[in-house]
């Protein structure tokens, strides 16, 4: 149990973790005869995860609160819990896969073979520890063979709409969302052109994110997209499509799964988004822990705070978090 539905300050509504999910998981653990208990990591999934979320937005960054959640509840908290549970293993429904490469000797965290449901960009931090002691038994399936499964052993939630948008956020209004958890209301700003000329005024920062388009509220010749957010002098610059263009981007806080280190440069191919196709490119670690990611084509509104993760084939080399982008 990870929050209380009164903290997203609006109803259920296709969203995971809430309370209709815990009674539907009971039903079905009822069905299979298993023994079923509800942990509640609230306070845990409001200081790692919703505090996250509202911190990176402040500072002009768009965060990617699955990631956040599947590292530090699902593979730290509950894994703790299997721990003092004598539990050998943490099973869970994401769409990934787990590999022993022997020649390496190393656990590897593989795509789900459902491209199209496939979640290991959002897994790049499990380290070796918990991928030895993790299963995902429908990594191996597509989403249609799961609900077939599921309709076979009459569990109730077979036909249950796919979770959409952040959990807590199942509205969509992630500046309404902060406003409310905060208590704070947003600071307006300027918003500047490429050369720094002030063209309009902003809502607060919280508003935007780089790629933007809608919501703006200028009027202008050409359709105008976020470029940059500044929170320091509470600005967001606008420009065009062309402005978002960038070739190279740094990460930080970088978790590596299928080798130990990337002093040399490796050819991958890298996700800049959950939903963006990986793109080849050529990766490579420097001494102070930071992630050098240079692709071959320019990639279009790279994001701080969204991860990059690598890949080999279907296998995730590693990824880090966002922390700079060099535009053409």
């Amino acid at each position: 149990k990870l929050f209380e539905n009164e903290q997203a300050g609006v109803k259920r509504e296709k969203t995971c973790c809430s309370l209709d999910d815990v009674e539907d998981a009971r039903s079905v653990a009822y069905r299979l005869h298993m023994p079923y208990y509800v942990f509640n990591f609230t306070a845990n999934f409001e200081k790692e995860v919703m505090d996250r979320f509202v911190h990176a937005y402040e500072n002009g960054w768009t965060p990617n609160p699955c990631i956040d959640c599947n590292r530090y509840l699902k593979f730290e908290k509950l894994y703790l819990r299997m721990q003092e549970m004598q539990m050998d293993t943490i099973v869970t429904g994401h769409y990934a896969r787990v590999a022993y490469d022997e020649t390496s000797g190393r656990y590897l965290l593989k795509k789900g073979l459902d491209g199209s449901k496939d979640q290991s960009y959002v897994l790049y931090n499990l380290t070796q520890e918990q991928l030895a002691h993790t299963q995902f038994p429908v990594g191996e399936l597509s989403k249609h063979r799961v609900r077939e499964i599921a309709e076979e052993h009459g569990f109730l939630n077979a036909d249950k709409p796919d979770s959409q948008d952040i959990c807590f956020v199942p509205d969509g209004d992630y500046a309404g969302f902060i406003e409310r958890y905060t208590g704070k209301v947003p600071e307006t700003g300027d918003f500047l052109d490429p050369e720094g000329k002030r063209i309009g005024t902003h809502r607060g920062v919280i508003h935007y994110t780089i790629g933007q388009r809608k919501g703006l509220g200028i009027s202008a010749p050409h359709p105008l997209y976020v470029c940059d957010i500044c929170p320091a002098d509470n600005t967001v610059t606008l420009g065009y499509s062309e402005n978002l263009f960038s070739r190279k981007l740094t990460a930080s806080d970088v978790n590596l799964i299928s080798c130990d280190s990337l002093e040399e440069p490796v050819r991958v191919q890298a996700k800049i988004r959950y939903r963006h196709p990986a793109q080849p490119a050529t990766a490579w670690m420097t001494p102070d822990g930071t992630l050098h990611v240079e692709f071959d084509e320019p990639q279009r509104a790279i994001t701080c705070g969204q991860a990059v993760v690598l890949y080999d084939g279907d296998v995730v080399v590693g990824g880090g978090r966002i922390t700079g982008a060099e535009k053409e």
